[in-house]
């Protein structure tokens, strides 16, 4: 685009921190406590379902979810979400962020609840129905993402703009711990009220038919937040940008702005016509935006696939990791609500103590440090602790070594969030015109939810023992040489991580080049 910046846009970049933009914070970062809920919260439970529906009379071990549901429960939501993204984010441009951000939140919410009241007793009815809901679930949620992410982005003064970002981004954390804290309480709830033994002295009389609720309380929960904020996503007005550079309506732009900031805006009809060049019209799949934003996309798609194969895969098996190193008893030695206390409290401590510090890290410092800084150096960080976990790994695995793996493990989350898996959220909301800015967002995302399918579907079959793998799996190649791996993706999310341009202290306009010709484009220096 040509020319100076709107009066609006102009405001909004210089507004000081008030009030709005911290209620659009929480009403967008409420969304994403629940979609972390939901997402992480069936880790939580896939064991309890496997002794509950695939326990066979006379094991000597309690019963686990086969391979091919066990990878259909834990990744059919990540399917949705990545579909979510990419529907969601082109819809976003198209229609309006506000006016599709209400019905990902009910689609949310309704699948949540469904999905805890799955039909039938049978296994095969149960899962079915489950898997069903928690694919639309993920749809829903996939919304979320490019939607919360470009109102943020466009509410944001410039000077703050990636703390706002990160902070909605940031709720992921305590929508965790929150899984964490709700499995912990209504499994002691339950312990307590149905007393019972563990497999190995009474297989039958270890698994309580009450336990059937557990995991449905747990997965119903995560609604309740998400709910509460409905009302305030719909009254919420249109973003300035989307209103002025995209739907042309300066005059509406200038009054919903007027009504945010409590603060006269005056309204200029005719710098619209200025903002209006060739360059303003060209679309995705154009030349001009694989000159100017190609490499862009490139960086922000290839880095966010990269960080979730690692991030997905150590978060939704962790339960798994824990048993291997023999943090968590073997599971014949409890009984079913006492193997979900157990794990539920193990993935606690890594939320309080790695997840939630490094997320408000990433707030604190990234509008000082900035985005491309924190990125490198939270990749460079995870490939180290990685390898530090993978070569002396037998010495980890035994019992007086236990607490320094978790240490360890801990610090992979702590700069997962102090790093990636905080700015490939912001800086895709950032750098592509107002046109395309949720669409690249949810195509970027999209490329995260492929890797998170990836590191989900791929962890469960290469991470088996390759001389003992669990009941119903081929041989893998072991913990151990699967931390090899992760590090590797590490090492080269890093590398991809060089073209990832900087972005602090601009106006989104300046960022993705809306406001000069299309000869005169550079890449944002980085500073």
């Amino acid at each position: 685009m040509a020319g100076g910046q709107l009066n609006v846009l102009a405001t909004l970049d210089q507004a000081k921190t008030q009030w709005y933009h911290f209620m659009a914070i929480v009403i967008a970062g409420m969304g994403f406590f629940t979609d972390a809920y939901d997402l992480f919260c069936i880790a939580l439970v896939t064991k309890l379902l496997g002794r509950i529906y695939y326990t066979e009379p006379g094991s000597k071990d309690p019963g686990t979810l086969p391979p091919s549901v066990s990878a259909a429960v834990t990744g059919v939501a990540l399917c949705g979400t990545l579909a979510g993204q990419l529907f969601f984010g082109w819809l976003g441009d198209k229609l309006g962020r506000k006016s599709v951000y209400g019905f990902t939140l009910i689609l949310m919410v309704l699948c949540s609840v469904a999905s805890s009241l799955s039909f039938g007793h049978t296994a095969k009815g149960v899962i079915g129905t489950l898997c069903f809901f928690r694919f639309w679930l993920g749809f829903g949620i996939g919304g979320d993402y490019p939607l919360s992410a470009t109102i943020m982005s466009e509410y944001a003064n410039k000077k703050t703009r990636g703390a706002f970002i990160a902070a909605v981004f940031a709720m992921q954390g305590f929508g965790i711990l929150f899984g964490t804290i709700v499995a912990i309480v209504v499994s002691a709830a339950f312990r307590n009220a149905y007393p019972a033994p563990s497999y190995a002295e009474n297989a039958a009389a270890s698994l309580v038919p009450q336990a059937d609720y557990v995991w449905r309380i747990i997965l119903i929960f995560g609604t309740v937040p998400a709910a509460l904020t409905y009302y305030w996503r719909m009254k919420m007005p249109e973003t300035a940008r989307y209103t002025a550079l995209i739907a042309r309506n300066t005059k509406q732009a200038a009054a919903d702005m007027t009504k945010v900031l409590h603060k006269e805006i005056q309204d200029e009809d005719e710098e619209v016509q200025r903002q209006v060049v060739a360059g303003d019209t060209w679309g995705l799949f154009s030349p001009q935006f694989v000159r100017r934003h190609g490499l862009h996309l490139l960086a922000t798609t290839s880095t966010w696939f990269l960080l979730d194969i690692a991030f997905y895969s150590q978060n939704l098996f962790q339960k798994d990791i824990f048993s291997k190193v023999g943090w968590i008893p073997p599971a014949r030695t409890m009984n079913a609500i006492e193997e979900l206390f157990r794990i539920s409290r193990a993935q606690a401590l890594i939320a309080l103590c790695g997840t939630i510090p490094g997320y408000w890290f990433t707030v604190a410092l990234i509008d000082v440090v900035g985005r491309f800084w924190i990125q490198l150096m939270g990749f460079l960080m995870m490939t180290v602790f990685m390898v530090a976990l993978a070569v002396p790994y037998e010495h980890w695995t035994q019992p007086a070594h236990h607490t320094g793996f978790v240490v360890l493990y801990g610090l992979t989350f702590f700069f997962a969030n102090f790093g990636p898996n905080s700015t490939t959220f912001v800086v895709p909301a950032e750098i592509f015109p107002a046109r395309l800015r949720s669409t690249c967002h949810g195509i970027s995302a999209a490329a995260g939810k492929a890797g998170a399918i990836v590191g989900a579907f791929g962890f469960l079959y290469a991470a088996q023992d390759p001389k003992k793998p669990d009941h119903g799996y081929a041989p893998g190649i072991g913990i151990r040489n699967t931390l090899f791996l992760l590090a590797g993706t590490n090492f080269l999310g890093m590398i991809m991580s060089l073209f990832v341009p900087e972005s602090k202290g601009m106006s989104l306009e300046e960022i993705a080049k809306e406001n000069v010709s299309d000869d005169a484009t550079e890449a944002p220096a980085r500073v």
